[in-house]
């Protein structure tokens, strides 16, 4: 199947099941909100790197966590009870966002480019963004952001400055997504850190599903 060309001028996107094997579908267009709405709504994201085009990706299989299932080990049941454990929402969107991008900078590159930190700051001013940083004993440890439509939370990406700082954020994100009705947080792929804190493989029929029920 050929990957599709956008116009910046027309906010549409092909068909999510167009895509590629390996879930790139379009390539182009732009970071406008009313883009990246469409995009969300219909699973689909931009994931490239500095100086490419924008890529936009749908795979096939998606990797979710409904909150209600967020796995808390044994090992960290205990940790957690050793140390005063607190979790802001939105302490400070476009603080979090670029410390998930200066960690992934130095060791592996990141696809958190200034475009795309501009982009996901003006979904946060107006409330379809939003970060979850986590405290261990009063200090700032570790963090996620990702972009929150109806009651679907997709996950962009996560630091730690401290041990289990990024676990500690998912796990209060998880909570307090739970407690609010939403469905799932995307995950987009898998690893076997998110396995482990009770990620799962679902069909894109599945997670179509799953959009359309908790965004409509």
């Amino acid at each position: 199947m050929p990957v599709f060309a956008l116009d910046e001028k027309e906010i549409s996107f092909p068909l999510p099941e167009l895509a590629e094997d390996d879930g790139l579908l379009a390539v182009g267009g732009d970071l406008s909100i009313d883009r990246l709405i469409l995009a969300y709504s219909n699973g689909i994201f931009p994931w490239y790197n500095e100086g490419q085009s924008i890529m936009w990706w749908c795979p096939k299989e998606r990797y979710i966590i409904r909150p209600e299932n967020i796995h808390i080990s044994h090992s960290m049941k205990k940790f957690m009870k050793k140390h005063e454990i607190s979790v802001e929402v939105n302490r400070d969107f476009s603080d979090t966002m670029h410390r998930c991008r200066t960690k992934r900078e130095f060791k592996e590159g990141t696809w958190i480019t200034t475009d795309m930190e501009k982009a996901y700051g003006s979904l946060a001013a107006h409330n379809l963004a939003m970060s979850v940083d986590a405290f261990i004993d009063g200090q700032l440890a570790g963090g996620l952001y990702g972009v929150s439509l109806g009651k679907c939370f997709f996950g962009e990406s996560m630091y730690s400055d401290m041990e289990n700082g990024s676990k500690l954020a998912l796990i209060g994100l998880a909570q307090i997504l739970q407690e609010n009705g939403y469905l799932m947080i995307d995950c987009q792929f898998h690893t076997d850190h998110l396995e482990s804190m009770g990620g799962e493989t679902i069909t894109y029929a599945e997670y179509k599903k799953l959009l359309e029920t908790g965004i409509g």
